[in-house]
């Protein structure tokens, strides 16, 4: 048996990891029947992710009936198998729900054959969760002919329903990106008018708030879907803890934001498919979510965290709305050498990991990160402080790294604006017309809205010559094509997020090819 199941690194952890690694059949079996639930404790549904070559990781939570569940362990049984029917069932093994996790459980497969899909599932007592898809990821020297992948950001409660999701299943995926904002901390504006639905809780700031917020995200069977059909790799933004919080800088500089943080910390590793590597230390001060994953000889994911390592925004104390925009020219913060979106480790991380996919040959480098890279101008001569743009030596510094190592064959992936943009990324922001050295798209989000208008983007457009689509209004995600000689984007967009039966479209489709940097919109 190859598979670990794991808890965070601190001595009253280590007990616990005792506990979740044991395997089936070394529980007596008193102990399946004792704590047996009378409701479905899978009412979150279950989710993979990170896939390797020789496995990948699962996840669930049991819930109670309408209550917490018992501050005890809890015994859980988990099953891979070939078929759906689980007929031939490869591995097999338990792990102990554990309290001071919120009976989350996390099990790291390994030892299965490369390229492969599997199911999966889990038991507690009778119980029995829906059936999952998970894959290996090809081997490492393999040259696959195909990656399906699937990029999303943003899908607050109340702005839409999660159709988007629904289709997501029909696609069929190999992978989906999630690049932040899995949740949102607020409570539901007092006035309901254009919501398309409601929730009942509390502006999130304690580990019991986040975990219900979870809770109710997850709860959407649309969504289970999604999570169900494929492994997920995901990310956080600023809205898993605080709207436009910057490492360890909160929006108001109130005391407590180190302990809102590290609530909102654990409570993302709780609820989502990550593994051991991802716990940077005892506790939750930290979680280590940039990472590599490789799809053979096709593709390098980079998986970024524009969020924890970062300086904080330019000159927010002379801008009343805290992060946001400030007038160009009128903060020599924001132009300071030393700053950085990514932090120095990061940084240094990913320009070796750019070295090494162009070492090794990799067909295409992608940066899956949480907001626009490319630069903006505005017509009103602001400058955002939030997103790239804020942090202008950084992104010069990995133009610089992308030109060196992996140039034309790098594309960018981000969320955050919910906005579609598709973009040329220029070496340097000050020649918009100049050379490219990556493509990039920014997808909308999910379900949450924009406050921008069509108008201001066609002006930005304008202005901009290297954004090739700028568009607002509409919810959904994108889908790319991945193969050694293309890459195509498709940007899906839904029909009507207020409706959970919304069909979904195609906006636009665009194509990349390798050594042609920037993207080329199919007629």
């Amino acid at each position: 048996m190859t598979a670990v199941v794991h808890t965070p690194l601190d001595r009253r952890y280590f007990l616990a990891l005792a506990a979740q690694t044991a395997v089936a059949g070394t529980l007596p079996r008193s102990a399946w029947g004792a704590r047996a639930l009378h409701h479905d404790p899978f009412g979150l549904g279950v989710a993979s992710g990170d896939p390797s070559p020789d496995g990948f990781i699962l996840w669930t939570r049991l819930l109670g009936d309408g209550a917490p569940l018992a501050d005890t362990a809890l015994p859980v049984r988990w099953e891979v198998a070939e078929d759906a029917a689980f007929r031939r069932i490869v591995q097999r093994g338990s792990a102990m729900a554990m309290p001071e996790l919120g009976h989350s459980v996390h099990v790291e497969i390994k030892g299965l054959p490369s390229g492969r899909w599997y199911h999966y599932r889990f038991h507690h007592g009778a119980a029995t969760s829906r059936v999952g898809q998970a894959r290996t990821a090809p081997a490492l020297q393999d040259l696959p002919a195909r990656l399906r992948l699937v990029f999303a950001s943003c899908q607050r409660w109340e702005h839409g329903y999660y159709a988007a999701w629904a289709n997501v299943a029909r696609e069929a995926p190999d992978l989906v990106l999630f690049l932040g904002d899995y949740i949102y901390e607020y409570a539901t504006p007092t006035d309901p008018m254009g919501l398309a639905r409601v929730h009942a809780l509390r502006h999130a700031s304690t580990l019991a708030d986040f975990r219900d917020r979870y809770a109710l995200h997850k709860s959407d069977p649309q969504l289970q879907t999604a999570h169900a059909a494929c492994p997920w790799v995901v990310t956080w933004d600023d809205h898993e803890v605080q709207n436009d919080w910057a490492g360890t800088t909160g929006r108001w500089d109130r005391a407590g934001f180190a302990d809102l943080r590290n609530a909102g910390f654990q409570a993302f590793y709780e609820h989502m498919p990550l593994g051991a590597a991802r716990l940077a230390g005892p506790g939750f001060a930290a979680l280590q979510l940039y990472r590599r994953l490789a799809w053979g000889q096709l593709a390098q994911l980079h998986v970024l965290d524009g969020r924890q390592y970062r300086d904080r925004q330019a000159c927010r104390r002379a801008n009343a709305s805290g992060a946001g925009a400030v007038p160009a020219g009128q903060c020599a913060e924001l132009e300071q050498a030393t700053r950085s979106f990514l932090g120095g480790t990061q940084e240094r991380w990913l320009d070796a990991g750019l070295a090494q996919d162009a070492a090794r040959g990799a067909r295409w480098s992608v940066l899956a990160q949480q907001t626009l890279f490319s630069p903006r101008h505005y017509p009103s001569g602001i400058q955002s402080t939030d997103t790239w743009d804020g942090y202008p030596a950084a992104r010069e510094r990995l133009t610089a790294s992308i030109a060196r190592h992996t140039p034309a064959r790098t594309v960018v992936l981000g969320g955050d604006i919910h906005q579609n943009y598709v973009c040329r990324v220029p070496k340097k922001a000050q020649a918009l017309e100049g050379p490219a050295v990556a493509s990039e798209f920014c997808g909308t989000s999910i379900s949450s809205r924009s406050g921008a208008t069509q108008v201001k983007l066609d002006a930005i457009v304008r202005r901009n010559p290297h954004i090739l689509l700028a568009r607002c209004g509409e919810r959904g995600y994108g889908l790319a094509e991945i193969t050694p000689t293309l890459w195509t984007t498709h940007l899906q967009v839904v029909q009507d997020p207020m409706r959970m039966d919304s069909t979904v479209h195609t906006l636009a489709s665009f194509v990349v090819e390798p050594g042609q940097p920037g993207p080329v919109r199919e007629a």
